[in-house]
């Protein structure tokens, strides 16, 4: 888990045990890679984690989550992102929210 905090490891029911990084978006990723052990790695978190992994280059599906509920403030997600080179493949909406799955163009 990405923080600005140090904590000791969690360890879950089930076999899941967090580990925290503090040392920044790299280091948590990398390590995320080496415990997935060639499995894919989900990032999930708040818009600056979101923002880093996208100038990293490390997402190909991104879910965006959109609910009608005014919060006040907070951080814009896009902000800063230069290209957004992805299309969307699927949506699923419900009065309450709706979902859309982006994923990453071909370069080819």
């Amino acid at each position: 888990m990405l923080t600005h905090y140090a904590h000791e490891p969690i360890e879950m029911a089930g076999g899941t045990t967090f580990h925290f990084v503090t040392e920044g978006f790299d280091a948590a990723y990398a390590q995320a890679l080496e415990a997935a052990d060639g499995r894919g790695v989900d990032i999930a978190g708040g818009a600056s984690t979101v923002r880093q992994a996208l100038d990293a280059g490390v997402i190909d599906e991104l879910t965006l989550d959109i609910a009608p509920v005014l919060l006040g403030s907070g951080e814009r997600l896009f902000d800063g992102v230069e290209t957004f080179d992805f299309e969307p493949v699927e949506v699923l909406s419900s009065p309450l929210t709706t979902h859309i799955r982006y994923r990453r163009r071909d370069a080819g």
